[in-house]
């Protein structure tokens, strides 16, 4: 077990170390009598490869890794699993059952259905003639081509479940009860057609009053999706692979946090293509931009999980939002990072020459879920009040 961007010493063959290597979550250095040093990135969880199994845990209190894995739940849906996780040091099982619990309470409100667009040849006809298709049918009066709306499960959002729900059973360790919710998910969703699903398509789920209630559960399918490998390793033991970015986990938290609590005040826009030259040359994609209820950009922030090494930002963080700023023609703009090392949770660099304020922000996620909440409200807080200057 290691902590992220922490190194441990293994005796590995040459070959163990190039496949764990080539994973790309860990850098592997040789040294002297045939070990290894392995260094942990941003990547953590349970890394199999080649018969050796990592445990890679995040510096943060493993509450608040729950609290990152999906906004918008109550503290007490991830409290055992923020238990389980402590004691055990094993990501993989504590999320599998995070992710049961979740879907158990959002199918418990009733599975989501909508109208779907159907085309069928059938006996009797059902809604609307399908012309072209009738025509094409080269005079033959049945069965009868037809259009119609079906009110139906077999919809995108369930589809996303069940794909998870699938990948999730094959996980070893995973606690009965939790095997026993994910079957009994399985048979809810029966109807629904098994399918690949792509990772961009779940981004692109719009939110309305009718799924709302979906998106914990569609958040948490996404992250297995995303980042579940199967592996078989030497003896026909199977063994499972879990490793989330924690860059993509903090931008991804601290995107729908400020979303939700700067709602009604400025528009949260993550990722938006912004171009630094003039005829749209040198694209460039902030993670946040801020607008007004008019859509006047107001505001722009780069979030970024770990600072350099003194606990101050890096340069090229103060340079790419420097970019930012002038390609926006913005006067202040905002680096939000995950705790400082020697305690600051702001400070402020003034550019020569051109007076642009580029912020650097902390948020201390050491604290209890409700202490980071509090830390998130003060960094909305203040986001809008410089983007009222």
């Amino acid at each position: 077990m290691l902590l992220e961007y922490g190194s441990i010493d293994l005796d590995l063959t040459r070959g163990q170390a190039e496949v764990v290597q080539r994973t790309g979550f860990v850098d592997v250095r040789p040294l002297t009598g045939g070990r290894w040093r392995l260094t942990a990135k941003s990547y953590v969880g349970s890394l199999v490869a080649d018969g050796i199994e990592l445990l890679i845990r995040p510096k943060i209190n493993p509450e608040n890794l729950f609290l990152l894995l999906e906004p918008g739940l109550p503290p007490a849906a991830w409290r055992q699993e923020a238990f389980d996780y402590d004691t055990s040091s094993d990501l993989l099982p504590s999320v599998i059952a995070f992710f049961a619990r979740t879907v158990e309470t959002t199918l418990g409100r009733g599975v989501l259905r909508s109208y779907q667009a159907r085309q069928e040849s059938l006996v009797a006809l059902r809604g609307r003639v399908d012309v072209v298709g009738q025509v094409n049918r080269a005079g033959v009066l049945t069965p009868v081509a037809c259009m119609y709306d079906e009110f139906s499960d077999d919809i995108f959002e369930n589809r996303v479940l069940k794909a998870a729900i699938r990948l999730a059973l094959r996980v070893p360790r995973v606690d009965a009860v939790d095997r026993r919710r994910l079957m009994r998910q399985l048979v809810a969703l029966e109807s629904v057609a098994d399918a690949a699903v792509r990772l961009e398509a779940v981004d692109a789920v719009p939110m309305t009053r009718l799924n709302q209630h979906y998106a914990p559960a569609l958040g948490l399918a996404r992250l297995v999706l995303a980042n579940l490998t199967l592996t078989d390793v030497r003896g026909g033991t199977p063994a499972s692979s879990f490793m989330v970015d924690m860059n993509d986990l903090f931008q991804r938290f601290v995107t729908e946090r400020l979303r939700r609590a700067l709602r009604g005040r400025l528009e949260v826009v993550d990722e938006p293509t912004v171009h630094l030259g003039l005829g749209n040359r040198v694209a460039m994609q902030p993670d946040l931009v801020f607008r007004d209820t008019a859509g006047a950009v107001r505001f722009v922030g780069d979030v970024k999980y770990k600072l350099a090494d003194d606990a101050r930002g890096r340069s090229d963080d103060y340079y790419q939002l420097l970019a930012y700023t002038t390609a926006m023609d913005l006067p202040e703009g905002m680096l939000i990072y995950c705790r400082r090392a020697d305690g600051r949770n702001q400070s402020t660099v003034t550019v020569k020459h051109s007076g642009k304020r580029l912020v650097a922000r902390a948020i201390d996620l050491s604290g209890s879920p409700a202490e980071v909440e509090h830390e998130i409200l003060l960094l909305a807080g203040a986001i809008a009040e410089a983007s009222a200057r």
